[in-house]
């Protein structure tokens, strides 16, 4: 006899079908574990030996083989137990195998019997209701896996009570799904002093989901108006939050089922590698720009970043997806991100003030900034040079205009962009391209007249002329023009970089 129980593998925010099939044979006793699977999985014949044990029963004096199926998908993490016990438990009788069909099983297994938590489950949910099955999974991930839709969901604190439950002896309580927490509440805009120019970049990058640059001095308010950034954004809609809680899930930083309304802000430090930005390792799992996914990616020092690892966000940039490949699998997640990043405009930091400024002004701004490869620069909508503060800026009153007003004006021009864009793929302005491109953002005459020069004496690339236009046509929002015209190409202008010139 053959005991059955389905489950999943990940790969990347996809829960692919496995069927883990156990068989009892005639031979001398041995415990193996088939189907490519890698070292956690291997290991878990001793978490279900132990396991086993701890219900008080001792395994068949047979050869147990474990096959996991399809053999040639790789199998990888440590959710493979829970269904390896019950299919050993299901080939010696002591559960029903019948049952276990209609379940998809995910969950670790302890020594003692608990069932510990494990990534992905509210993916495997996802797949259980596409299957038409129910889901048993770890107690402590009841509420994240409730939030997949109306499936049944057996939560179990441990293999002793999952048994019973299928026994119909202590019939355990379907768990509910877990609190959405509202909206968090970070820095405000009313904390930053003068700054009124970058402000109003920081605005149109909310607005139109532009990515943002800021050079400036030390101590010029960077950090702080970038921690702001979220504060002006609206809130995660119920599709949105779901997707951000799938990549979160899959990462298993997922904590308590609680899906969250806040957009996510991530920001590494300049040491981290590339695997760690954009994904991968040994067993590939989401980087930063996945875990940013609808949300801010805040790259503090910019040019302090490995280059190859700044060099591997363009591409993610671009396509709002990454694509990680390895010999034994190609893994997709999603990496829709508004990329904020900070720098100073040398090393020294104070290239604008000649009594603080290094000896080797202005040679070292032009080494330090060339850190930073221009395809990078030029995927970067809003250019904003961020001055010094001064002492007469700290004594001024905190400003009358904060994250609040600022919110509204966003959530207004987002609002017109939703209406726009109903029925398309596109969300925001940033991610206008080709005939879609042409429809909502062509220039009227003087404004096509200008931008013209413009992209000659600036040298734009095709790039940078088309992010030109994406970032009038959010400017012509907050206004709440129809069109798009000279001022708004203009001002769209003035946040371009303009190309070096031999």
């Amino acid at each position: 006899m053959v005991a059955i129980v389905s489950t999943v593998a990940y790969l990347g925010l996809e829960a692919r079908a496995v069927e883990v099939q156990v068989q009892l044979i005639a031979g001398l006793p041995a415990f193996h574990v088939v189907g490519l699977a890698d070292k956690a999985v291997a290991e878990s014949r001793e978490r279900v030996r132990g396991a086993v044990a701890a219900l008080g029963l001792a395994l068949p004096p047979k050869r147990i083989v474990v096959n996991l199926s399809p053999a040639d998908l790789p199998k990888e993490g440590s959710h493979f137990d829970l269904p390896i016990a019950l299919g050993l438990l299901g080939a010696m009788g002591v559960v029903d195998a019948e049952t276990l069909a209609d379940y998809v099983v995910v969950g670790e297994l302890g020594l003692d019997g608990r069932i510990a938590s494990s990534p992905g489950v509210l993916l495997a949910a996802l797949h259980a209701s596409a299957e038409g099955k129910g889901l048993v999974c770890p107690a402590n991930q009841g509420a994240e896996a409730a939030w997949a839709g109306t499936i049944e969901v057996i939560a179990a604190p441990d293999l002793l009570a999952l048994l019973n439950h299928f026994k119909g002896h202590g019939l355990l309580s379907p768990p509910q799904p877990g609190e959405a927490e509202a909206p968090g509440t970070g820095p405000d805009l009313k904390q930053v002093k003068g700054q009124e120019t970058a402000k109003r970049a920081l605005e149109i990058a909310a607005a139109g989901g532009h990515n943002l640059l800021m050079i400036g001095p030390p101590g010029a308010g960077k950090s702080l108006m970038a921690s702001c950034l979220p504060g002006i954004l609206p809130p995660l809609d119920a599709a949105e939050a779901l997707e951000v809680s799938m990549v979160q899930s899959v990462a298993g930083t997922l904590a308590g089922g609680r899906l969250t309304r806040t957009r996510p802000f991530r920001s590494p430090h300049h040491s981290a590698s590339m695997a760690a930005l954009v994904g991968g390792g040994l067993k590939v799992k989401p980087g930063e720009v996945s875990l940013a996914h609808l949300g801010v990616l805040f790259l503090d020092e910019l040019p302090e970043f490995q280059r190859a690892a700044l060099d591997s966000l363009r591409q993610p940039l671009e396509t709002g997806v990454v694509s990680v490949a390895r010999a034994n699998a190609h893994v997709t997640f999603p990496a829709r991100v508004q990329l904020v990043a900070a720098m100073n405009p040398c090393r020294c930091g104070h290239l604008g003030d000649a009594s603080l400024a290094c000896s080797r002004a202005p040679r070292c701004a032009a080494d330090y900034q060339a850190k930073v490869s221009g395809p990078l620069l030029d995927r970067i909508d809003l250019h904003v040079e961020v001055q010094a503060v001064t002492a007469a800026d700290l004594v001024l009153p905190p400003p009358a205009e904060g994250s609040a007003e600022v919110a509204a004006r966003v959530a207004a021009a987002r609002a017109i962009q939703a209406r726009r864009y109903e029925g398309t793929e596109t969300r925001t302005n940033a991610g206008i391209d080709g005939d879609l491109l042409a429809a909502v953002a062509t220039p009227d005459d003087p404004a096509r007249a200008l931008l013209g020069q413009a992209a000659a004496a600036m040298r734009l690339s095709a790039r940078g002329y088309t992010r030109v236009l994406r970032v009038a046509r959010t400017i012509a929002d907050l206004a709440g023009s129809e069109g798009v015209g000279r001022l708004h190409i203009a001002e769209a202008l003035s946040y371009r970089r303009q190309a070096p010139r031999n």
